[in-house]
């Protein structure tokens, strides 16, 4: 791709009704399918630009701050190679080497790590009904720094996920599928299954499988979310899910069998995930701190899970999909029987024939983070991007 192509496709974004800027990132059914869209044209030209070695520094300066509440490998980097990607120096905020542990305040601690600072990503999964809250109360506080002086500037937050949706997860899926099947206009009509898969483990978020319902209604595709009796997503979530499906003339269903969503499907996205009665015990019995309570809840779990052992994505089961051949997906890491675990979500040799393509979607998670800061942040991303061009700055020297 040429740089006068890469400034071609800026323009196709320019004119387009979108209200991004200083806005922040947190639910990706809070924003407009063509700010979606934008999100993922920045993104892949961002990605082109690196791929040509044109340097996308946008930022002389600047703090990228990450908050993370759980574990993470790909969402952790992800973000520190966006902020590095733009400009932004990351600073880690561990909650345990903070004052936190002294008392201060949501308010307090948002306005102190905020002087410099650009862009807040959080990830925040552990508590159902917590989570969102506490990124919105973030932004509250944001807010009020902002509007009193305390804070030069308001930084934008970005969902790195949270309680009911993971955004930069779920947008880096739907690039990944735009590029694997030509683009958005030829992902209409076609199949993806959401299911529930067997793991060892318990206590896995809710906000994978959410995001996918949500966001694949919206953009063509006929959505079969499977999972056993008792295993549902937050009721409102699949009622919206249902409620897209209506307003874009897509298709979603509920059903019980991992088979029946395997079928004819296009792509398949088997996860393990925990049920919502049980996240909700879970959230109370954490709160409370009963690691009594805790350590029986997760036999009880762990004992209904093993009765759904079969929910495995193997080879018998990828040969009901179209042509037999669905395209795989997993948000990783995926619980692989035989290899990270005895028996788990997917078939070791399922998942080593997809395993490359797993890689490149977990790819797009650095430029889709990257495009939500530009977006947030420049009221005029195409400006910025011709002007980054005609500066002609070479990443590598």
């Amino acid at each position: 791709m040429t740089l006068s192509e890469i400034k071609v496709l800026t323009s196709s974004f320019e004119n387009r009704d979108v209200h991004l800027f200083g806005k922040d990132f947190l639910l990706t059914w809070e924003k407009s399918n063509d700010e979606l869209i934008l999100i993922l044209e920045l993104a892949e030209l961002l990605k082109k630009m690196r791929e040509r070695n044109i340097s996308p520094r946008c930022f002389d300066s600047g703090l990228a701050v990450s908050v993370f509440r759980d574990k993470s490998t790909r969402t952790r980097f992800s973000f520190a190679s966006a902020a590095n990607l733009l400009g932004l120096e990351v600073q880690d905020m561990d909650e345990e080497k903070s004052q936190i542990a002294h008392g201060e305040t949501v308010r307090e601690t948002a306005n102190m790590i905020s002087f410099l600072t650009d862009i807040i990503g959080i990830r925040d999964d552990m508590f159902l009904g917590e989570g969102h809250k506490y990124m919105c109360e973030v932004g509250e506080a944001l807010d009020e720094g902002f509007k009193t002086g305390v804070l030069p500037q308001r930084p934008g937050i970005v969902n790195l996920q949270c309680d009911l949706d993971h955004p930069t997860q779920s947008l880096a899926d739907l690039l990944h599928l735009k590029n694997h099947f030509g683009s958005l206009e030829n992902l209409k009509g076609k199949k993806i299954a959401m299911t529930w898969a067997y793991s060892p483990s318990y206590g896995k978020p809710l906000s994978v499988p959410q995001g996918i319902i949500t966001l694949m209604t919206r953009f063509g595709l006929d959505v079969s979310l499977a999972y056993p009796e008792g295993y549902n997503l937050i009721p409102e979530t699949e009622q919206q899910a249902a409620g897209f499906a209506r307003e874009h003339n897509t298709g979603f269903k509920i059903v019980h069998s991992m088979e029946e969503a395997f079928s004819e499907a296009d792509m398949v996205y088997p996860k393990s995930w925990a049920p919502f009665n049980v996240m909700q015990k879970r959230t109370s019995l954490l709160k409370s701190g009963d690691t009594e309570g805790l350590k029986a809840l997760e036999k009880q779990c762990l004992a209904q899970n093993a009765a759904f052992a079969d929910w495995e994505c193997d080879e018998r089961k990828i040969k009901l999909t179209k042509n037999g051949e669905a395209l795989y997906m997993h948000c990783l890491p995926a619980d692989i029987s035989g290899v990270s675990c005895k028996r788990g979500e997917v078939a070791q040799d399922v998942f080593e024939k997809y395993r490359i393509l797993t890689y490149k979607e977990a790819g797009y998670k650095p430029y889709i983070i990257a495009a939500m800061m530009m977006a947030c942040k420049f009221e005029d991303p195409a400006a910025v991007l011709n002007a980054l061009l005609l500066r002609k700055s070479n990443r590598v020297l």
